[in-house]
């Protein structure tokens, strides 16, 4: 869900910057494999047609000259059979024609009822060359009369008025092996080709795919594998660049974390021994009460600053109790004053989760609720189940954050001064809880409260196989203090 709308703004503003659509966007494939494969086998098919087309252009002059001098010779053949027959014999060499070589020979009458042939240019140019060797009276035509066949006239001498028809079965003038061969045979070389264009595109575009999760990893702080930097040359540079960029940022990171460390460890030396000095002053109380807040609003700012430079936690993640868990934190808050109600549902909600990362998300948004609302305020603490998430709500009677703010200050560094006036603080807790929620694959939710108040919920994805069973359920009205 999170992953969904973190990329939604990014489709948007691709099909903002290249004016699609959302129906073409829907239509056509984004991905770069369908793109290009489309476009090879688009390709590829577009080259078939017109390397189909000029073959045959090319062929089919030769091919009608063949076919012609097949027929001529055929028609000579039966003119020349039936010339030297004698009158006797001629209905057996009839005869013989139609059951040996499926040749039909019938006389023209005035009265024949003839469909010319198809008028397309093989038609035209076997015309042409039958005419151009058995001359131009040679009639042509594709049914005599009921019979369906090639159908050409002879007759038995030049001068001679009387014409014959001679039938030629028609798989004699088709092209050899039949067109349902020949779109086979080009079905199956463009499948060939089509399954090369794809292994080709999907070799190219694995180190791409490689390269987007490696850097998605990245953009949510965690370390990606080393990219392989073999393939072709421009991809193995922009391998061998990202996996630089990857070193140069975590050495970046280790260096921070290193330098926040050092920091704290050198600042908080010396607040401790003014802390001290100041309590063992002799000053008045008020002064000293003053001063050592000051102190410890310096410490905790400090503190997070850590937190935040941190970054994701490392920490390996642990099967917890989120009942056991939420509740122990809230009982050490009592410990110290704080006034807390906190409920829990009768069943068992567990989760895998970053134990100490958690804890202090938690701890942020309780000290937030504490810090904004006032410790004479109850805060509500609330764990139930909305499905595969847990819900963990942390409410307060605060002066609340308006709605058009609420993403603003999920950044660092950012704070509500007008809402929240007299606030100390970096502007960093929010921020350090929503990235600590993002490690977990969770969210945070911040909306106003119904009567007043902020209401900031924790969603953590339960886990796969957490058991359904009853907890003895503790005293929800219970405050400390």
């Amino acid at each position: 869900m999170r992953a969904e709308q973190e990329n939604a703004p990014v489709a948007r503003d691709e099909e903002k910057v290249s004016g699609a659509s959302p129906a073409l966007t829907r239509l056509f494939p984004r991905t770069l494999l369908w793109q290009i494969f489309l476009l090879i086998a688009l390709l590829l098919i577009l080259a078939l047609t017109a390397w189909s087309q000029i073959f045959r252009h090319l062929q089919e002059p030769a091919r009608a000259r063949d076919l012609a001098q097949m027929v001529t010779s055929v028609v000579n053949l039966t003119r020349t059979a039936l010339i030297n027959a004698e009158v006797a014999r001629r209905t057996d060499l009839l005869i013989d024609l139609v059951a040996l070589e499926g040749i039909r020979i019938y006389p023209a009458e005035a009265d024949d009822v003839l469909e010319p042939l198809a008028d397309t240019r093989p038609m035209r140019l076997l015309t042409q060359e039958i005419r151009s060797q058995l001359g131009n009276h040679t009639r042509l035509a594709s049914r005599w009369k009921t019979l369906d066949g090639f159908w050409v006239s002879f007759r038995l001498h030049p001068d001679d008025p009387d014409e014959f028809w001679v039938m030629l079965p028609t798989d004699r003038i088709a092209p050899p092996g039949g067109l349902d061969q020949i779109l086979i045979w080009t079905a199956g070389a463009l499948s060939v080709a089509l399954l090369g264009a794809f292994l080709i595109v999907s070799w190219i575009s694995k180190p791409l795919r490689d390269l987007a999760r490696a850097a998605r990893m990245v953009g949510h702080g965690k370390k990606p594998p080393r990219l392989h930097e073999n393939g072709p040359q421009e991809i193995a540079a922009v391998a061998r660049a990202f996996n630089q960029m990857a070193g140069d940022l975590a050495r970046t990171d280790a260096d921070r974390a290193l330098l926040l460390a050092g920091v704290s460890h050198d600042l908080r030396t010396p607040l401790a021994r003014l802390r001290l000095g100041v309590e063992m002053s002799g000053a008045e109380q008020q002064d000293v009460l003053a001063m050592v807040t000051d102190i410890e609003e310096m410490d905790r700012i400090i503190g997070q600053f850590l937190d935040y430079g941190r970054g994701t936690p490392n920490e390996p993640m642990t099967h917890v109790d989120l009942g056991g868990f939420v509740g122990e934190l809230v009982e050490a808050f009592r410990v110290r004053g704080a006034r807390i109600r906190f409920d829990q549902p009768d069943e068992i909600l567990e989760a895998q989760v970053h134990a100490l990362p958690l804890r202090r998300a938690l701890a942020n948004l309780i000290d937030n609720a504490m810090r904004y609302a006032g410790k004479r305020m109850p805060i509500d603490v609330m764990l139930s189940r909305d499905g595969p998430f847990a819900c963990i709500r942390v409410a307060d009677r605060g002066p609340g954050i308006p709605e058009k703010e609420v993403d603003r200050l999920r950044h660092p560094f950012t704070r509500l001064d007008p809402a929240r006036s007299g606030t100390k603080g970096a502007g960093l807790g929010l921020a350090i809880v929503d990235r600590i929620l993002a490690a977990h694959r969770g969210s945070l939710e911040l909306s106003p409260r119904d009567g007043g108040g902020l209401s900031a919920v924790i969603r953590i994805p339960l886990g796969k196989d957490t058991p359904s069973r009853a907890r003895i359920k503790r005293s929800s009205d219970s405050t400390g203090g």
